[in-house]
């Protein structure tokens, strides 16, 4: 009875994973795009290179495309949005800058320029809208950390003797912007790739189990499970691998239970680098790299590959249930499948 039973679940997981697909919203834009904020089911911005900025205010059926004047060969690797006319875009490599929208794109202003030589921004997050914060590849060897208060319209940098210390070779991947997630109101954790792939929280550097060792090697994205809640959650998933051989699955996932204590790696893994992961629900996660994009069920433990279209980060809505994806010219929308 017990293997009856076993039989018609999995039957019943393979039809649920089938049954989900990804539909091209965008495509055709050349430029690649990584940075993704879903404010609700209807509106949705983007950023990349080019100095580019796309907006959709009804749930992707037609877009505002935006090049920021001054700034068209920059690349835009994260953006953070509140509703349809303020956003917060982030400017990666010397000089860093960070630009703010208060009306839909229309005008951008400069809340933040650092020419400080190596300055390289990876990723942005915001614990709500009037407290975020942004984190930057190592300077003379500790990691780059700016903290705002004020909803993005001022950034103060922490001082260099309260930085966390880099290893050689180590850094973080500007990938999706979501390698640095808030915890509770007051924490932060973030996560490093390269020849050492470390969790950084409270202090306390704990080393991955991921692929390192290698400049393209490592961490790119974590999520916790309740992140937007705030609950102190020790749920984290983390992906990652090699850019550069994008469908191998060789130490490319890690899950821990208790907040990085211990750690333990799926039973079938995503299949390939993964560049971004995030919750759907407590259970249900989606992970995209530029091999693909897998889903899970069961909390990251098992991996099932629903299409080969390659994007670089994926983002469900702060309020709502939709998800959204970006990649090199092109956004998409986990949605359901009916059959016949």
């Amino acid at each position: 009875m017990k293997k009856i039973i076993l039989a018609i679940c999995l039957l019943v997981f393979s039809y649920v994973l089938s049954a989900q697909k990804i539909e091209l919203l965008a495509s055709g834009n050349k430029t690649s795009l990584r940075g993704l904020s879903a404010v609700t089911d209807k509106i949705i911005w983007a950023s990349g290179s080019k100095g580019t900025v796309a907006r959709s205010i009804d749930s992707g059926k037609t877009w505002k495309w935006m090049t920021v004047p001054g700034f068209e060969k920059r690349d835009f690797r994260d953006i953070e949005a509140f509703d349809a006319v303020t956003a917060i875009v982030m400017a990666i490599d010397t000089p860093a800058i960070i630009l703010k929208t208060i009306d839909g794109g229309g005008h951008w202003k400069t809340v933040y320029e650092n020419s400080t030589p190596g300055m390289f921004l990876d990723a942005m997050e915001f614990w709500n809208q009037q407290s975020g914060i942004v984190i930057g590849d190592p300077i003379n060897g500790k990691f780059f950390i700016a903290r705002t208060f004020d909803e993005g319209n001022s950034w103060h940098a922490t001082s260099f003797d309260k930085l966390p210390a880099a290893d050689s070779g180590e850094a973080c991947f500007a990938s999706s912007g979501t390698n640095i997630r808030g915890l509770n109101l007051a924490e932060a954790c973030f996560i490093s790739g390269g020849m050492r792939s470390r969790l950084f929280w409270k202090g306390q550097p704990i080393d991955l189990p991921l692929l390192q060792g290698a400049a393209s090697y490592g961490a790119n994205s974590i999520a916790i499970r309740d992140s937007r809640k705030r609950t102190n959650s020790n749920y984290f998933v983390v992906v990652g691998g090699d850019f550069t051989h994008d469908t191998s699955t060789i130490k490319n996932c890690a899950i821990t239970k208790d907040g990085g204590k211990t750690w333990s790696a799926p039973s079938t893994p995503p299949h390939g680098y993964r560049s971004c992961v995030e919750f759907i629900t407590k259970t249900k996660l989606i992970t995209c790299g530029t091999s693909g994009v897998d889903i899970s069920t069961d909390g990251g433990i098992n991996w099932q590959l629903i299409s080969k279209e390659g994007f670089h980060v994926c983002r469900k809505a702060k309020e709502g249930n939709s998800v959204f994806l970006a990649g090199n010219g092109k956004i998409g929308k986990l949605v359901w499948q009916i059959k016949n």
